[in-house]
């Protein structure tokens, strides 16, 4: 392209980005809407943005690279950096992360460590569905215990019972933003040599002793879909300090090729014709060489884009999810006759995902009852997830102590499937929305 060419496009894209920007105040910016009581929606949670996310969308929409790219690039060095860690792969999806983090292990790359079909995984049945499918979908064999109603987390304790010679990992997530007992799964994992993969979909920004979750177990997981604590729309990551698992997560997203070039980039490994594979030909094209049996997990380079605008605000989400918990919390500590109110380790700082509120026994009205009463003021209300995950209809072909297993009882996990629900925190819900949510649930109990 000629240089007068090249510098006319220059121009006209500043002026596309100019007018983006002026288009998001024109028609998007929400800094002048008001909130009324009982009309405005509270939604549980939800993208919340500006200009700059815009602003890097479009430009990567002009570059039209589409797949993984330059702002990938930026956007797994970034989210690597603000967790401490070393590696870290943008996914599709935070279900595509979970199914990443797990196919990983099952890699004969692991030797003795491999997770095999048949072998055990110990986890919990209040749990969001997709850390659990991976290991069913597999063949591997899910171990239930029991969580605590006030952590809505693992019951540490319960886990021993749950160990056979066939156990291989403990997958967990940090339920609602909150860390479980990380030193007492890592002691568990340590002294059974069993992988730990911690699904941090709903904690991005939560620390157990100064640490970001995610980072203590061999592979973390995050979703990016839009009511996480940052937004790709659509997406995920997996992330690792191991580099060993890292090369196996990337040739598993990546189709399962055994090169691990830069897509767009040919034999930068210098052996691209050079080497004998398997029983290929020698020197066969190492670009087209599968070490593993793999998928397109790969997210484009658009929502890349959102992400790395997204990952400047994180620190003030976190904080503010922090606040409007704190804000739930000390008004609705009047409530300890009627809920259960949620709490954390000592050593743990959550970025909350929701806040729970567990129904106690005979209060006289139900977690559904609640529910209802709050929809119908425009507060979104959610369940905690599957509730107790073994009672669904995906389960009905699927037999216990064959297909899975649960160990001692779920009496809380059945707890909470019955009786609780949870009310968003996230950045884009004001102190004033907070606060009429807790008027209005104090109005609703002191009128039963």
């Amino acid at each position: 392209m000629k240089k007068g060419f090249k510098s006319r496009a220059e121009i006209i894209k500043k002026d596309i980005l100019q007018k983006i920007r002026e288009y998001y105040s024109a028609a998007l910016d929400p800094s002048g809407e008001l909130f009324k009581p009982g009309v405005t929606s509270i939604n549980y949670a939800g993208r919340v943005f500006d200009e700059n996310e815009l602003v890097n969308l479009v430009d990567s929409s002009l570059e039209f690279w589409l797949t993984h790219g330059r702002y990938s690039r930026e956007f797994e060095k970034g989210l690597a950096d603000f967790l401490g860690i070393k590696h870290a792969l943008f996914v599709n999806s935070g279900s595509s992360a979970n199914f990443l983090a797990f196919m990983a292990l099952t890699s004969p790359a692991l030797g003795d460590k491999q997770i095999k079909r048949g072998d055990e995984i110990i986890t919990v049945a209040a749990t969001f569905p997709t850390t659990v499918a991976p290991a069913v979908q597999y063949g591997a064999v899910p171990v239930f215990v029991d969580i605590e109603l006030e952590t809505l987390n693992i019951d540490t304790a319960a886990m021993s019972a749950a160990l056979t010679d066939r156990t291989k990992a403990v997958i967990l997530a940090h339920t609602l933003g909150n860390p479980f007992n990380i030193s007492a799964v890592i002691r568990f994992c340590q002294q059974n040599q069993l992988w730990l993969v911690e699904d941090n979909c709903d904690s991005l920004g939560s620390t157990y002793k100064g640490r970001y979750t995610g980072t203590f177990g061999d592979i973390g997981t995050s979703s990016f879909y839009p009511p996480h604590h940052i937004t790709t729309g659509e997406g995920g990551a997996v992330y690792t300090q191991n580099s060993l698992l890292h090369k196996i997560m990337l040739s598993l997203r990546d189709w399962g090729r055994d090169c691990q070039c830069e897509t767009g980039k040919d034999d930068t490994c210098g052996e691209r014709f050079s080497k004998q594979h398997g029983t290929l030909p020698l020197g066969y094209d190492h670009k087209y060489v599968y070490s593993h049996f793999g998928y397109n997990f790969k997210c484009s380079d658009m929502q890349a884009a959102i992400g790395c605008a997204q990952l400047e605000k994180l620190p003030l989400f976190i904080e503010k999810r922090r606040r409007n918990y704190r804000i739930l919390h000390k008004a609705l500590d009047v409530l300890s006759d009627y809920f259960i109110l949620p709490s954390s380790f000592a050593d743990s700082e959550p970025c909350w995902f929701g806040f729970p509120l567990i129904v106690k026994d005979g209060v006289g009205f139900s977690r559904n009852e609640l529910a209802i009463h709050l929809e119908s003021k425009k507060i979104q209300t959610r369940n905690l997830f599957a509730g107790n995950f073994t009672c669904h209809p995906c389960f009905e072909a699927m037999a216990q102590d064959r297909d899975y297993r649960v160990a001692g009882s779920l009496v809380n996990t059945d707890k909470i499937m019955k009786d609780c629900l949870w009310l968003g925190v996230s950045p884009g819900i004001s102190d004033e929305q907070t606060g009429y949510m807790a008027e209005t649930i104090i109005a609703f109990c002191k009128g039963k």
